[in-house]
């Protein structure tokens, strides 16, 4: 009998082990998938040379915003409103512009038989400064045409998607076009530095107005080229969520005397062991939300190895987070992420620091919350001589659909403008302006409608910013076409 067994136990762990093996190979197979656009984009007669003049005169302004009101360059941000004013005479003189707060403008285009909730695009005007040194081929407010290129701080983030939206409602409004839904357009003005006196404040505004956009659209991903390993397509990447942020003070005091006499662990020491602990100990990882969409939405276009692993997450989840968590850009995605940022401590060499202090600044995950971090960082510290503080929290944003009217009538979008990408919601691990707007639509999302390559990202906040040419006129077709896909 034990013969007898042992042969039927084998034969039913073979069937079973067959059993799983199809089943993983059949959830690898690729369904229909999505195809390219196919759909056609309404033509638009552009002039590529008064386009780069007219976003180059942009990038000349040097609209640096600043935390501190008394250094915000205020007649700069004037400026360049007046110069808008001018180069967009149609919008200026149709589209009942409005300044909101000190230099934020909003637009409104009223469609004259409204089918659906309003339409709402944003871009901010700001940059960051530039870096002494750094290694700029033109000037960096120079705003020249060269080499195929619009170089200067803004071409990228965020000054080209203005100026795009601009360029496509003058266009729009040339033709004669009719929206058929109202179209609302926001541009802040301190987004590098939080949004609170711009952005903030329109948003508010709209919704004591009782604007409800079915959506609303900010700067973002991006269609990435060359950037997701494993996928040959572009991957149109939406932003449908952006992480949070957490700012915490931890400090300690110290006897203080001289140096030759120290006791056993110095305020320095024992803030820098805290740090280390947060360091050793991060927040948990997981593969959920926004982030498991994305790789969801790209494994039909992986190679088989890669799709019988991300189609079967159920058994190989902890797997790939152990290859997500090796690379920074890819870890940002699954947990909350710490860095010290911040440290001080002592005045000479020779004296014990009397107190230390060091600020570490957590982005916080859609299935973290600032509370969450705060107790976090109390249970990892355990040292009641080390006193936890928060600067500042900021909630992860609430995620957006990745289906319905509004994401099928973005990605319809994209797909006509950019045929060979692959559309995918994504999570935005940075801030933008586009938090601010949670309460006036559940449908907020996050995208600038360029292609970008692996040599593209370094530049955003970098040296030698730049957009090509032909990718701002694609950016120009986009706004235009979603707002007659409306």
């Amino acid at each position: 009998m034990e013969p007898v067994r042992q042969r039927a136990l084998s034969s039913a762990l073979g069937i079973g082990l067959l059993g799983l093996a199809v089943l993983l190979v059949a959830r690898a197979v690729p369904g229909a998938g999505e195809e390219g656009g196919g759909e056609p984009v309404a033509s638009l007669e552009l002039d590529p040379f008064a386009l780069s003049r007219r976003l180059g005169r942009a990038l000349q302004r040097r609209t640096v915003s600043t935390a501190d009101e008394a250094l915000f360059p205020h007649e700069r941000f004037d400026a360049l409103l007046a110069q808008l004013g001018d180069d967009f005479p149609r919008v200026h003189a149709s589209l009942e512009p409005e300044r909101v707060g000190r230099h934020a403008q909003l637009y409104h285009w009223t469609a004259p038989e409204p089918r659906g909730a309003p339409l709402l695009l944003l871009a901010h005007l700001d940059v960051v400064p530039v870096e002494e040194g750094g290694d700029w081929p033109y000037a960096p407010f120079g705003g020249e045409l060269a080499e195929g290129f619009v170089w200067g701080r803004g071409a990228l983030d965020d000054k080209s998607s203005a100026l795009a939206i601009l360029e496509a409602l003058e266009l729009l409004l040339a033709e004669g076009l009719r929206p058929r839904r109202d179209v609302w357009i926001a541009f802040g003005f301190d987004e590098e530095v939080g949004g609170e006196r711009g952005a903030a404040i329109v948003a508010r505004l709209l919704v004591e107005r009782g604007v409800r956009p079915g959506l609303v659209l900010d700067e973002g991903l991006a269609v990435l080229e060359g950037i997701v390993d494993g996928v040959e397509r572009p991957v149109a990447a939406v932003g449908v969520c952006e992480k949070g942020s957490a700012t915490v003070r931890l400090s300690a005091a110290g006897l203080g005397g001289h140096s030759s006499l120290p006791p056993p662990q110095t305020a320095v020491g024992r803030v820098a062991a805290a740090v280390a602990r947060l360091e050793e100990r991060g927040l948990p990882a997981a593969l959920d939300g926004p982030s498991r969409d994305l790789f969801v939405a790209l494994v039909p276009h992986m190679p088989f190895a890669r799709r019988l692993v991300l189609a079967n997450l159920w058994l190989f989840e902890p797997l790939v987070l152990d290859k997500l968590l090796a690379v920074p850009s890819t870890a940002a995605l699954v947990r909350t992420t710490t860095a010290a940022t911040l440290i001080s401590g002592g005045v000479k060499a020779n004296v014990l620091p009397a107190s230390a202090e060091a600020t570490v600044n957590f982005r916080v995950h859609p299935h973290d919350s600032v509370a969450g971090v705060l107790a976090h960082v109390r249970e990892v510290v355990a040292d009641e001589l080390v006193a936890v503080e928060l600067i500042e929290g900021v909630e992860p944003s609430p995620v957006s659909p990745a289906e319905g009217e509004a994401f099928a009538w973005l990605e319809r979008t994209i797909r006509q403008v950019f045929p060979e990408a692959v559309v995918a919601p994504s999570l935005v691990t940075g801030a933008t302006d586009a938090r601010h707007f949670a309460a006036c639509s559940p449908a907020v999302y996050r995208f600038l409608p360029v292609r970008l390559g692996p040599d593209d990202l370094p530049r955003i906040h970098g040296a030698a910013e730049r957009l090509a040419l032909d990718g701002y006129l694609d950016m120009v077709r986009f706004y235009a076409q979603l707002i007659r896909n409306g």
